[in-house]
């Protein structure tokens, strides 16, 4: 009896572990959805390629930070434009009303009363108990000028307290409490590890929290225990007040007189479309991963089965997207002089001996003014210095990997702050010809907002390189 049932369970494993539908050939996973190669708004194409890095004129001011290296990068998106203030403010905007949302619904207005219930809760086993995450009702409108009591009282902790004074602007920038314009967000880095005890903690190696005793060969020989535990615990939680530094127009620069661009360049509808400046590198960040959220919302709404990703160029990146294509070039567009045959300036920085006016822009120029390079993109020369992913370090070229090439460290705050320096590029409107180069880098550090440095996205490019053949397409079932 014991027999003829274990030949009834080897049977049962034979019939049912050996289905194909393949005829018993490799033929793959068939029903995989579409792919859906849409391309990203306001991105150029930047195809891959290869070219000398960190070449095209002398070090003029015996920097040493642009060792020559030839590299070779993937292909990707990149935004046309640096952001600018008006696309930027959509990011604000959105965690205004995203904060103000979450006051009003935990403030439990009625929504009889049209003022709420603007949270919805998905309710627990017991009364009243909430389970993460929360749902913002976005089709609820806010009636920022409501009369209600308990309504100005949800949404008191986002005005400013000095003086009642500043309320006679109404709906607006001034009268708002910028410092609670905090974004909440979560993000992997699959390179480091968190150590489950101490969040706060990361960085590590496998080494580091895994098993004692385990041997890995030096070159990991062996997988580590860890290797494909879950993902958690390469997550990381972020939150960062977004609100551009507006105060960066007065200390940046001292015994001068920039106040009137402190209160008009980020709020005034006459500079919606100039790079947005007084973002620090965090900010940056946070706004990649809040684009990227923003676009695969609406990706999964419209059953898409893949998700975008939008992030900061790394140097290499930036570098051969500023050539456009020029090998050994000194600038984006070709050729080693800032002016062209009728001597006018081909981008906005300081000429001369410190001519700002000379190039047409006293401060940062509206975006898209000069010619684009031969990849499409605006302004990789002057306006705005660039942030890019990378750790700022003179001896990166020497290290780092000559296949898209990066050097990354999320400094801690208990890091000095060498370990700070984040890689700006591309020059800005107070700087001299020398930082406006494809090849010239320079720093500043991740918590700093300055206003000459602002930022543009790149995604990475997932499809077929285009312009490749279908010589595979008969491969393909």
């Amino acid at each position: 009896m014991k027999r003829l049932a274990l030949l009834l369970t080897v049977a049962l494993f034979v019939f049912t572990g050996c289905k194909n539908n393949g005829d018993g050939q490799l033929v793959g996973v068939k029903n995989r959805p579409d792919f859906l190669d849409l391309n990203p708004f306001g991105m150029a194409y930047i195809p891959a390629g290869h070219y000398l890095m960190g070449a095209g004129d002398q070090d003029v001011p015996f920097a040493f930070t642009h060792q020559s290296k030839n590299v070779s990068i993937s292909a990707f998106w990149m935004d046309e434009t640096e952001i600018t203030n008006n696309e930027y403010r959509q990011f604000v905007y959105w965690v205004r009303d995203s904060i103000a949302h979450v006051l009003l619904g935990e403030a439990e207005i009625t929504e009889e009363e049209k003022y709420g219930h603007f949270l919805k809760y998905k309710r627990g086993e017991n009364e009243g108990e909430v389970i993460e995450p929360r749902l913002i009702n976005w089709k609820e409108k806010i009636d920022w000028g409501s009369e209600n009591e308990e309504v100005q009282a949800a949404l008191s902790p986002m005005y400013h307290k000095v003086n009642t004074r500043f309320y006679h602007y109404g709906h607006g920038q001034r009268n708002f409490n910028a410092a609670v314009f905090n974004y909440e967000y979560w993000w992997f880095d699959f390179r480091n590890y968190r150590d489950p005890e101490n969040p706060d903690n990361f960085g590590a190696s496998y080494k580091e929290f895994d098993k004692e005793g385990i041997d890995y060969g030096g070159m990991y020989a062996s997988r580590p225990t860890s290797y494909n535990q879950g993902r958690e615990r390469f997550m990381h939680h972020e939150i960062v007040n977004i609100y551009p530094d507006t105060l960066c127009w007065v200390h940046d620069f001292t015994y001068s007189f920039n106040e009137p661009m402190l209160l008009n360049y980020f709020a005034h509808v006459q500079f919606d479309n100039y790079p947005v400046v007084g973002i620090s590198w965090k900010q940056a960040k946070a706004f990649c991963y809040w684009r990227t959220h923003l676009r695969n919302c609406w990706l999964a709404k419209n059953e898409y089965a893949f998700e975008q990703e939008f992030r900061l160029p790394n140097e290499a990146e930036w570098e051969w997207a500023a050539r456009g294509d020029y090998d050994m070039a000194t600038y984006p567009w070709g050729g080693p002089y800032t002016q062209n045959m009728n001597g006018c300036y081909l981008s906005n920085f300081k000429p001369q001996r410190g001519n700002y006016i000379a190039d047409g822009n006293i401060y940062p120029g509206i975006v898209a003014h000069y010619h684009p390079n031969d990849f499409g993109l605006f302004d990789m020369a002057g306006n705005v210095a660039e942030w890019c992913e990378d750790a700022f370090d003179k001896s990166a070229t020497n290290f780092t990997h000559d296949l898209n090439p990066q050097y990354t460290y999320y400094a801690k705050k208990t890091d000095n702050m060498n370990k700070k320096r984040k890689v700006i590029r591309g020059g800005s409107w107070k700087d001299v010809s020398y930082y406006t180069t494809v090849f010239a880098k320079t720093f500043e550090y991740q918590d700093t907002c300055k206003s000459y440095v602002g930022f543009r996205c790149v995604q990475s490019y997932m499809g077929r390189q285009r312009g490749d053949s279908q010589r595979h397409d008969s491969h393909i079932y």
